[in-house]
């Protein structure tokens, strides 16, 4: 009888065959079994439990647009279901990766360049969506994605420099007009409110006046007066002037 000692440290978990065949999970601890000789053979698997990350680098894609992009993700996962991880795919990692890769070019493939550029963060949330369904088939949780690098062409961005320097002219210049816009809407609103003041103290005034008839008068008398002062003038009052009449007689 052959005494044997299987230690699985804390965040993995092991995965215990007998000739070949899955028994059970080992969970963190000390674990001891006995080896009769005609006892099956025994082995076991350790599964790293713990959040790792992948790098799925410089994948040259197609935009909707046809332009040729090169993307790098940066991607965090765990396994979930040990057993799954091991017994469902061969290697789970590499089936992450290759997962990925396409969730990626699937996405991306129906993107312009522009609404790419846009919010980064569409890919991200797409790519960990999608890879999410299929690696939950296997044991692994993608807990999240993130775009690492995004490269053009080189002529590509010499253009898109161009096109963002033009987009901050262009502001530049809608912010200047939208100043000066409601500069003269603020003008404007000035003298309507000045004309509306006059015209309302006019209608006060000929209301008061039509009120009292007398007022009119005094008024008539003031307007003389004011032609008076200028000098240079002649008027006359309460007579009709004769015709043939010479003026000062």
């Amino acid at each position: 009888m052959l005494k044997q000692v299987t230690i699985v440290r804390e965040g993995r978990a092991g995965l215990l065959y007998e000739d070949g065949a899955l028994v059970r999970v080992l969970r963190p601890g000390r674990h001891v079994s006995w080896a009769w000789p005609w006892a099956p053979r025994r082995e076991v698997a350790l599964v790293d439990l713990r959040e790792r990350s992948s790098t799925i680098r410089n994948q040259e894609i197609l935009t909707a647009d046809k332009v040729a992009i090169r993307l790098s993700l940066l991607v965090y996962f765990k396994v979930t279901d040990p057993e799954a991880a091991v017994r469902n795919v061969e290697a789970y990692e590499d089936r992450l990766y290759e997962d990925v890769q396409l969730a990626a070019r699937r996405f991306l493939a129906t993107r312009t360049l522009d609404q790419i550029l846009r919010d980064r963060n569409d890919i991200s949330d797409a790519v960990r969506e999608d890879v999410g369904r299929s690696a939950g088939t296997y044991g692994v949780e993608v807990v999240r994605a993130d775009v690492k690098d995004l490269a053009f062409p080189g002529n590509l961005r010499e253009v898109m420099n161009k096109a963002i320097e033009a987009e901050r002219e262009g502001e530049a210049l809608l912010i200047a007009a939208t100043k000066k816009a409601e500069v003269v809407k603020l003008d404007a609103l000035v003298t309507a409110q000045v004309a509306e003041q006059r015209l309302a103290a006019a209608e006060k005034e000929a209301k008061v006046l039509a009120a009292n008839p007398q007022m009119i008068r005094l008024r008539e008398l003031e307007v003389l007066r004011e032609i008076g002062l200028q000098g240079g003038n002649k008027f006359y009052v309460g007579v009709e002037r004769l015709s043939g009449v010479k003026e000062g007689r």
